[in-house]
């Protein structure tokens, strides 16, 4: 199999059908795309009906070319993360992983247009955070729901309307930005530094204004994202955690007990924004994206300085600062249910307390006339979505 081959295989899977957001190359299945969260079979010619172990392997070698780095990490750790472009016009971020002896890869399509505020339609918000001077934003939620779009469109408002330098570390690149009125250097990781926490080490005597650092990956990376939090920085970055209450213990979590009270001492100091991303399922297809927001307050530093109770929760505080731009998912889904964007079972599957949303959509129904489920007194018994616990 030539290159030429591969890119075949990729065109004819990007043209297979509408909205494709991933392509799937695993042994023992066709080519298959993802589009919508559904992953569909892509026919080519000859015809592919089961990927064989050669094939696989010989797909994910010549995406990685002579990269010996890459090959050392896949062959070290199972996996290596790189990008891969098809000519001018598509790029990809893609895994390489093996399982059961064999390699499959996933490549992610990248939009090549830099998302704007306006145009991905985020709360009014996000245009406060982009002039914000110092401190840590942070945008947590799982894999593919949107972390790296949002913190490219802040990214954008910030290089359009501040002279300041920014630096980015990020694996890999996904969006280019051209230069405007701030001065961007984009790094990646394997290329230009060798790990987030020596990028984010010499970010410091870069004379930054703004880093992007693409995840917070262990302590060491974060311990310095504090640093330049303190020290004048904002610094901008993502952590694989369910909503913004679950993204403060996660931090805590990280450092001994000892260390706590100092800790918490400087998340007070630092912590300016969390935003929490659920993609939905949306009615008539696509996906919708849900949004978690917490923003500092009195309350929120009493929170972080002394922990949750059981009548004082980051969900209680956040679902009653809607003055400060807060609001819980739960808040932002019964909204978009209430505008038809989602369906019932939707809300209820991706809400954080079912009782919440059950009590939310039975009041919708009585105000529309509709008779309701019931579903708000089922709920009850059921404080918790068991899928985000």
């Amino acid at each position: 199999m030539k290159k030429t081959e591969i890119d075949y295989w990729i065109t004819a899977m990007l043209d297979s059908c509408k909205d494709v957001s991933d392509l799937n190359i695993t042994v023992g299945k066709t080519l298959q795309v993802e589009a919508a969260g559904i992953l569909e079979p892509v026919q080519v010619m000859p015809p592919v009906h089961e990927l064989t172990p050669f094939q696989t392997e010989v797909f994910a070698l010549n995406i990685i070319g002579n990269n010996q780095r890459l090959l050392r990490n896949l062959a070290e750790t199972g996996s290596c993360d790189l990008s891969y472009s098809l000519g001018q016009d598509v790029r990809f971020r893609v895994n390489v992983f093996s399982q059961k002896g064999h390699y499959t890869t996933i490549l992610r399509k990248l939009e090549t247009k830099v998302p704007s505020l306006e145009s991905m339609d985020f709360p009014a918000c996000f245009a406060k955070m982009a002039t914000e001077l110092n401190g840590l934003i942070l945008f947590t939620g799982a894999t593919g729901t949107g972390k790296t779009t949002s913190l490219a469109a802040l990214v954008d408002r910030i290089n359009k309307e501040r002279s300041v330098h920014v630096i980015t570390l990020e694996d890999p690149i996904e969006y280019v930005h051209s230069q405007q009125k701030a001065t961007l250097n984009q790094r990646e990781l394997g290329n230009d530094f060798d790990t987030f926490a020596s990028g984010m080490r010499a970010a410091l005597r870069q004379a930054p204004k703004v880093i992007l650092v693409g995840e917070m990956r262990d302590r060491e990376t974060l311990e310095i994202a504090l640093t330049a939090a303190e020290t004048g920085h904002i610094v901008l970055s993502t952590l694989h955690t369910i909503d913004a209450g679950q993204t403060i213990n996660r931090i805590l979590g990280m450092f001994d007990e000892s260390e706590q009270l100092q800790i918490r001492h400087r998340l007070v100091d630092t912590i300016r924004w969390v935003v929490g991303q659920r993609l939905l399922p949306k009615v008539g297809g696509g996906r919708i994206a849900a949004m978690e927001i917490l923003c500092t307050s009195l309350r929120v530093k009493d929170l972080i300085m002394n922990g949750e109770s059981e009548d004082r929760t980051y969900y209680n505080v956040i679902s009653e600062g809607a003055v400060s731009d807060m609001r819980t998912f739960d808040q932002h889904i019964l909204k978009l249910y209430s505008r038809g964007a989602i369906t019932e079972d939707s809300a209820f599957q991706y809400c954080s307390q079912r009782s919440v949303m059950g009590r939310g959509i039975d009041r919708l129904k009585s105000v529309r006339g509709e008779a309701t489920s019931g579903l708000a007194g089922l709920a009850m018994e059921e404080k918790e979505d068991d899928r985000f616990k």
